[in-house]
């Protein structure tokens, strides 16, 4: 199961709202290789799905994830952290190793 916080609801929304996304547009989250730690998550709007996605729904929103990264995603809950020192959407992920310092990779 993948995991979205109120925070991260609402930033979805808000996104959402400004962009004109109607409700066909999913949440499509992935691991890629890169960072400093050795993977990435990337993050971006989609209305198409593909064959193995994994598809979960929570807190109102659709998330969806390729076979792969769900298994570096596995229980990881989607947030939104704002203001000055703020992350921006981030990861909560209890399969990460070790993150690197700015939260935007990690190893396993």
């Amino acid at each position: 199961m993948l995991f979205v916080a109120d925070s991260a609801k609402a930033q979805i929304n808000e996104i959402r709202t400004s962009e004109n996304l109607n409700d066909e547009y999913f949440v499509r989250v992935s691991v890629t290789s890169g960072g400093c730690s050795g993977l990435s998550y990337k993050m971006d709007f989609d209305n198409e799905g593909q064959p193995n996605d994994q598809i979960f729904e929570d807190n109102g929103v659709k998330v969806v994830t390729d076979l792969k990264s769900f298994l570096y995603l596995c229980n990881s809950t989607l947030e939104f952290s704002g203001g000055l020192n703020g992350k921006g959407f981030f990861f909560n992920n209890p399969n990460a190793a070790r993150e690197c310092g700015c939260g935007e990779s990690f190893a396993v």
